[in-house]
């Protein structure tokens, strides 16, 4: 039987950098990996090229220090038969040595029972990520200026700014997926990253700041508001000021309201990893079996959403060929759903959601978070600081620790003040925030109408895996967190 093939293309300025390696595989090539890939039996079977090309730059103490380029390519080959999982992965893209690939993985399959060629859809994706140009095409020295000029809008804030590091890091990622389901999708994924960190110095006192984002864009990221070199400069000397004067930070049980944006770090690791279909589907989430329950204060609407704009959690299709998606999973309290990668969704008799991601071609796909949002409530921000007697204003984050099995978790705040009164006062150093996130999303009494999706430059790592991710929130209050700072009341 025949193999028809169709396949959509996001082209994003691809001529500008030449013609993509990916540009000679073609429908009739990825059949015959497919045939051989499910020619030892097997229920499914699905190939995952990749051409990736990027830079990074660093600037520090007024000069370049590194400058790096690199350029990858490959296959992945995954057969699936029931519960097993075949896989295999090429680094040279040769007829021989894809079919190779394609034949190694093919070994878990070994059943006498061979599926015939499998007609292939045409596919239509949609672009969450338009670019004009891909900012590899521009010229290093025009990198190194959006360096320079963050280096110089950070001293120029406050003459105690003593050392600035400027880094920008740039990727163009080229993937097709073809599947035995018939599924063959080309996609684009740009991506750039800015960060830069700063040092104040006061007498005997030493503090660092850092300000970053990132998302799938071009050099036109640094046109957005608030977005420019200068911003992120000023920000993380802002960061570093503020922190000279910063107080300990007192310690136990306390109210704490969660800012907005940035906070969704605490969403994704403590609630947004128990709800990957994977582990419920092993039993080791705290959320297993808990579909149609109340997880969750009635406030709390929690979304997966990988259809943003320009976001770097946003996929025009996941990396086992499924369009991406916006997925409820905690809807005003109650489980709804979980995310799904394929081999979950059979076992639970689900539709994959759009959630199976790999780092790369050497990787099998697992589910993982795309941007992990909670939905705005009514609240105005003011009124939920005034409502705090003493607490803690929890701002930004620089990450944690979590127990995925029981939702145990530690964040460290890298900018934080004390709540008194109904006011925010001091800085405070030195805090982190220990709990249980399935407890604080039933803690959650105030819910702002202020939704921010973070500029931050997130990064989700599963299983030694590592994908760009997103997050965002409203101001929450929690009525009790656990804070270990180092002062007692």
């Amino acid at each position: 039987m025949m193999t028809t093939t169709t396949t959509s293309t996001k082209n994003h300025g691809t001529a500008d950098l030449g013609l993509s390696p990916l540009a000679a595989i073609d429908g009739a090539l990825a059949q015959r990996l497919l045939a051989a890939a499910l020619g030892s039996g097997g229920d499914y079977a699905d190939l995952y090229f990749e051409y990736r090309s990027g830079a990074d730059f660093v600037f520090e103490e007024g000069r370049v220090r590194t400058v790096g380029r690199g350029v990858t390519l490959g296959l992945g080959v995954r057969v699936l038969r029931g519960d097993a999982t075949g896989y295999a992965y090429t680094e040279e893209l040769s007829d021989e040595r894809m079919l190779e690939a394609a034949r190694t993985a093919a070994q878990i399959a070994a059943s006498g029972s061979v599926p015939g060629p499998v007609a292939v859809k045409p596919v239509v994706l949609p672009d969450f990520y338009p670019i004009p140009q891909s900012s590899l095409v521009h010229p290093g020295i025009e990198k190194v200026a959006l360096l320079r000029r963050a280096d110089q809008a950070a001293r120029a804030f406050d003459p105690r700014i003593v050392r600035v590091e400027a880094s920008l890091s740039e990727e163009w990622k080229e993937v097709l997926v073809v599947n035995s389901d018939g599924y063959m999708a080309r996609d684009v994924q740009p991506m750039v990253r800015f960060g830069v960190s700063a040092v104040a110095e006061e007498g005997t006192q030493r503090q660092g700041g850092r300000s970053g984002g990132a998302g799938r864009f071009g050099l036109e990221y640094f046109l957005r508001s608030g977005q420019s070199p200068e911003d992120h400069g000023r920000e993380a000397a802002r960061l570093a000021i503020t922190m000279l004067h910063a107080v300990e930070a007192p310690a136990g049980p306390m109210e704490v309201v969660l800012g907005a944006g940035e906070s969704g770090i605490l969403l994704h690791e403590a609630v947004g990893h128990g709800l990957e279909a994977d582990f419920n589907r092993k039993r080791t989430s705290n959320y297993t079996d808990q579909i149609g329950q109340a997880v969750a204060s009635s406030l709390c609407t929690v979304i997966d959403d990988g259809t943003i704009g320009n976001a770097r959690g946003s996929i025009n299709v996941d990396d086992e060929g499924n369009p991406g998606k916006k997925n409820v999973l905690i809807e005003n309290g109650i489980l709804v759903g979980y995310m799904q990668d394929r081999i979950s969704a059979k076992h639970f008799g689900a539709a994959p959601s759009g959630n199976g991601r790999r780092q790369s071609f050497r990787h099998e796909p697992l589910p993982r978070m795309t941007n992990t949002l909670m939905a705005t409530g009514n609240d105005d921000p003011e009124d939920i600081i005034r409502s705090v007697k003493r607490g803690v204003y929890a701002k930004k984050f620089s990450g944690g620790q979590v127990n995925i099995s029981n939702g145990d978790f530690v964040f460290s705040l890298t900018e934080s003040y004390l709540v008194e009164d109904g006011k925010i006062t001091a800085p405070l150093k030195g805090v982190n925030l220990i709990g249980n996130g399935p407890e604080v999303l039933r803690r959650v009494t105030m819910l702002g109408h202020d939704f921010a999706l973070s500029d931050g430059t997130w990064t989700c790592g599963k299983d030694g895996q590592s994908v760009p991710v997103g997050i965002g929130t409203p101001t929450m209050k929690i009525s009790e967190i656990t804070v270990g700072g180092t002062r007692t009341r």
